[in-house]
Parts: C-alpha cells; sequence; structure tokens
C-alpha cells in the first residue's frame, strides 16, 4: 500500500487512525474555530490523527436558493486560521479545475465530490498541485470502477491518494453501504476511508434539502471499521439542527466522541 502524508501525519498501513472531522460547510471562521478546538484536543486524547474538513462552497445542494458556503477567499481564510490556531492539517473539496492551484495553496489535502469523481481535468489538476487527495466514490459508481479515477490521478505521477466510501444510490432519496467496496479500493493499494455521515444521507429526502439518519452513523462506522479502514470521516456540528447543510446527518460533540471510541477500539483490535 501506498501510503499518505499529510501535513504531520501519515494515513495507510501500520498508522494509527485517522480522523477527516469538522462542519459540513464553513460557516463561520468562529464555527470553525470552536469545531477544531473540540476535535483536535479530543483526537489527542484518544490518539487518533487529525485532518479539520470544512467546505468552502457546497456546489450541489438540493436547492438553488440553499446556502452554498463563505466563497473561495473567505473560505480558505478559515482554513487559514484553523492552522495557524491548532496545528492541524486541513482538507476541503475542489469542483473545478481552476480551483486545484489556489486551493492547495492552504490545503494540506484535497477533496474530490463523488459527483465528481469521473470528471478527468478536475482530477488531474487535483494530481498537478502534488498534493494528496481523497477521492469519493460516486454514488452510482461500482468500486472497482474507481480503478478509472486512480489512473487519470496517477498519470500526473503524483501517488499520494485515497480512496473514499459514502454510499450507493438504492432507488430514489437513499443509499446503502456495500462494506465490500472498502477490501474492494483497498486493493488498489491505496488507503481507504469511510464517509460515515454522507452514507445515511437521504438525498433530496426533505424536498428542497437532503435528509439523514443519524441514528445509523456508528452501526455504519463500527462496521467499517471491522472491515478495515485507515481514516473515518464525519461531518460534526456542535448545533446540528442549526447546520447550514446535512445537519440531519451530523453529529454533535458527544455523538462523535462516542463514535471515535468504538472505532478505535476496533480499528485497534484488527490492527
Amino acid at each position: 500500500m501506498n501510503n499518505v502524508t499529510i501535513g504531520n501525519i501519515e494515513i495507510g498501513k501500520g498508522q494509527k487512525l485517522a480522523l477527516l472531522g469538522g462542519p459540513c460547510t464553513a460557516e463561520s471562521e468562529e464555527l470553525c474555530l470552536e469545531v477544531a478546538s473540540y476535535l483536535s484536543a479530543l483526537c489527542a486524547e484518544l490518539d487518533i490523527q487529525y485532518i479539520f474538513k470544512a467546505s468552502w462552497d457546497k456546489a450541489n445542494r438540493s436547492s438553488g436558493s440553499s446556502r452554498r458556503g463563505p466563497g473561495l477567499k473567505k473560505g480558505l481564510e478559515y482554513l487559514a486560521a484553523v492552522k495557524e490556531k491548532y496545528g492541524v492539517p486541513v482538507v476541503t473539496d475542489i469542483h473545478e479545475s481552476d480551483e486545484a492551484a489556489p486551493v492547495a495553496e492552504v490545503a494540506d489535502l484535497l477533496q474530490i465530490p463523488a459527483f465528481l469523481c469521473r470528471q478527468t481535468d478536475l482530477l488531474v489538476a487535483a494530481g498537478k498541485t502534488m498534493k494528496p487527495v481523497n477521492i469519493k466514490k460516486g454514488q452510482f459508481m461500482a468500486p472497482e470502477d474507481m480503478k478509472g479515477a486512480l489512473e487519470k490521478f496517477r498519470s500526473t505521477g503524483n501517488e499520494q491518494v485515497m480512496l473514499c466510501e459514502r454510499g450507493s444510490s438504492f432507488g430514489y432519496h437513499n443509499l446503502v453501504v456495500d462494506m465490500r467496496s472498502l477490501q474492494i479500493m483497498r486493493n488498489f493499494g491505496v488507503p481507504v476511508v469511510f464517509d460515515a455521515t454522507h452514507s445515511v444521507q437521504l438525498p433530496g429526502g426533505l424536498g428542497n434539502a437532503s435528509g439523514g439518519q443519524r441514528e445509523f452513523v456508528l452501526p455504519l462506522a463500527r462496521a467499517a471499521a471491522a472491515i478495515g479502514i485507515d481514516a473515518l470521516f464525519t461531518e460534526v456540528h456542535p448545533r446540528p439542527a442549526e447546520a447550514w447543510s446535512d445537519g440531519p446527518n451530523s453529529l454533535d460533540f458527544e455523538q462523535i466522541r462516542e463514535t471515535l471510541i468504538q472505532v478505535k477500539a476496533i480499528h485497534d483490535l484488527i490492527g
């Protein structure tokens, strides 16, 4: 397996469990710092590696009138503030190929959204930054088909890449997780991430927004850890009911603590 180095941490074979966690949207600098403060301390307590996550733009909202985020300039300022204050790596999404270079100036890890995992120009632009990249498996993709995304990315000479499972479309407004995909994608020689909160999303389930079934985050995360993962992705918000996006499937501080305790126990047990 090609381990991935992100800032001051390493993800992959023989390494500690890592968390990619934070609010779905970078709503404000204050919120980003509040979540980063809690999660960085929690991960230090539990001996888990931590990468702060927040999106500066949610480009695929259900409704055109939904709040998308602070935009590129402000969003990167928020991420830079988290890095400076807490000394943790940060990850955020890119949606267009021309976003890769400016985002890479701040982010330690770039992320390709699931809907865009087949976009050749985007994958190549991300690879050319020579920054590590987390590619989310599309809800419409078989895990074995992610070989194509890897080939496009690796054509740039960049081998710093992870693949992320986040559920597959199961009829309308529903997702299901095929746990086999974690093993299939790991067999490609890359670290694998399980996105526990997006996997319980109900896309468009609220009509003008996505719903979610937060109660299934923990059991799915435990199952993924038992199969074998290198990192866990979760959306965390201190007040999920107030979140700009993905509130129904986001975890509050108490829920993320319990989730990490149990997932780490399983991860450490299976080695």
